[in-house]
């Protein structure tokens, strides 16, 4: 989001406005739920990652369908009638898993496919996501350089979970200290839930 403000000043726009837009409906079972991601989103917000003078945080009400390039089309949709004029898809967005095959049903730039082929969304402009990873030279995230891949490390949704949970500590620079502090917290919540 960060690069997305940079790119809209370098075409001119005076103060482009960031809508931080997460979902607000049902996600699976072990997604970290809606509060807990406010929490961390507040947390980038004081954390300086995003400027909270040109950043919206507001709730998509809607639910986790993970239907794939479908979905894709439904969230762009949805945010043009919130104002967007612009919009990031990233790579393999509501994804779905082969019903009989170990691999994803679509094609991880699929969602950026349908996008640019979908009638009623002539008007948004589709921003294509670039990889980012850890960058140990910079010893922070940066966009992966495919030049150099031994520098970066990819840290999965699922690896970072499990980091959380066993309160280890990412690399300085992977996610702002107190949005981790507040995954850690709730990964603690649970165990204290279990554990009675």
């Amino acid at each position: 989001m960060t690069d997305t403000r940079r790119q809209l000043l370098e075409m001119g726009y005076k103060n482009p406005v960031l809508l931080l837009h997460p979902l607000g409906g049902y996600t699976k079972e072990d997604d970290v739920p809606l509060h807990w991601r406010m929490k961390q989103h507040e947390k980038v917000l004081e954390d300086g990652v995003l400027d909270p003078e040109t950043t919206v945080l507001s709730i998509f009400p809607s639910p986790m369908h993970y239907a794939g390039p479908t979905e894709v089309q439904w969230h762009a949709k949805a945010r043009i009638n919130a104002g967007a004029n612009f919009y990031i898809v990233g790579r393999d967005p509501a994804g779905m898993s082969h019903p009989l095959e170990k691999r994803d049903l679509y094609d991880a730039d699929h969602g950026k496919k349908v996008l640019s082929m979908a009638p009623g969304l002539e008007r948004l402009n589709i921003l294509p996501f670039k990889v980012a990873a850890y960058d140990k030279t910079k010893n922070g995230m940066a966009f992966f350089d495919p030049s150099r891949p031994q520098d970066f490390i990819f840290i999965s949704g699922t690896k970072m979970r499990t980091l959380a949970k066993t309160k280890e500590s990412p690399p300085d620079g992977f996610m702002c200290p107190g949005g981790w502090k507040v995954l850690v917290e709730y990964y603690d919540s649970l165990d204290q839930a279990e554990n009675g």
